[in-house]
């Protein structure tokens, strides 16, 4: 297989039809460190909204049990990107969504942003370090393929394009970013889990190097000191070299889904979809859920 040849199948697909397909290929074996590293990011983001940030601080799910946040997150997301909404895998994992979303007080305006970042950050990260950037038939079918997660967990009004995603999230973080003392907890807990994934003395190299691949209006609203202009050059061009890097090698034969990252460690025996993720009891622990919405 040449370095193109993925490239030149997925432009032969239709971008509606084979939506979660295309994205398949994109996400487990054109770009699978780039996604896990571009969702990431896009999970971080929400937590600048002090609506968003503030509630996940009240539960303390992303201050106590970050390392099994990260994981649930990450393995009920891939469970519907290896499987397809239609397969069992794939609708236990929405299920399992919905009811932990159901059990809070969320504003449709969130959960539309939230769905945004998962739409907008790949493409942008993708674009600025990965190996090649990402062809119009990825984004349309990313687009399509969030656009029905989103249908599926009763989001309403869900952009219709790729560009109107972008729009909403840029107006969205515009208007609401902003600080917030548990939003920086959770911050704070998110930058120490990623540096544990790593030898304990390189932890502060890597705390500055993540935030040196943060925005300014990120960094603002959490209030941490801006990297110095030499220190984001570096540290981007690092990334960018390693973008150029995966370029030389051979295309992946094999998918690479995110239930196999080194990062996600929670479950070394296994898992099963149905127990992922938070069971909230009404009332405790930062649950508040209304009585008609109580299961």
């Amino acid at each position: 297989m040449k370095r193109f040849e993925r490239l030149e199948r997925i432009r032969r697909m239709d971008p509606y039809r084979e939506a979660t397909e295309i994205y398949r290929l994109s996400a487990a074996y054109e770009f699978p460190w780039d996604f896990a590293r571009a969702l990431e990011l896009a999970l971080y983001r929400t937590y600048a909204v002090p609506r968003i940030g503030g509630l996940l601080a009240e539960t303390a799910e992303l201050t106590d049990r970050t390392q099994k946040r990260y994981d649930d997150t990450s393995l009920l997301l891939d469970a519907v990107v290896e499987h397809g909404f239609g397969s069992d895998r794939g609708r236990t994992a929405i299920r399992r969504i919905n009811r932990m979303h159901r059990s809070y007080d969320i504003p449709d305006d969130d959960m539309r942003y939230v769905l945004c970042t998962f739409v907008v950050m790949p493409k942008r990260w993708i674009d600025a370090y990965g190996w090649r950037r990402m062809s119009r038939h990825e984004t349309v079918a990313g687009t399509v393929h969030y656009q029905t997660l989103g249908r599926h967990m009763g989001i309403k009004d869900i952009p219709g394009s790729y560009e109107e995603f972008e729009a909403f999230l840029d107006a969205y973080e515009e208007a609401h970013f902003g600080w917030d003392e548990g939003a920086r907890r959770v911050s704070d807990a998110t930058l120490d889990l990623m540096a544990s994934w790593y030898p304990r003395p390189l932890a502060p190299l890597l705390r500055t190097a993540t935030l040196a691949l943060l925005d300014e209006p990120l960094l603002r609203a959490f209030r941490y000191p801006l990297p110095g202009p030499v220190t984001r050059a570096w540290v981007r061009r690092a990334v960018r070299l390693r973008g150029r890097a995966v370029r030389l090698l051979p295309p992946r034969r094999t998918p690479h889904f995110a239930r196999q990252n080194r990062e996600v460690k929670g479950y070394p025996n296994g898992y099963r979809l149905e127990d992922l993720g938070t069971h909230p009891v009404p009332g405790l622990r930062g649950c508040p859920v209304r009585p008609a919405d109580a299961d």
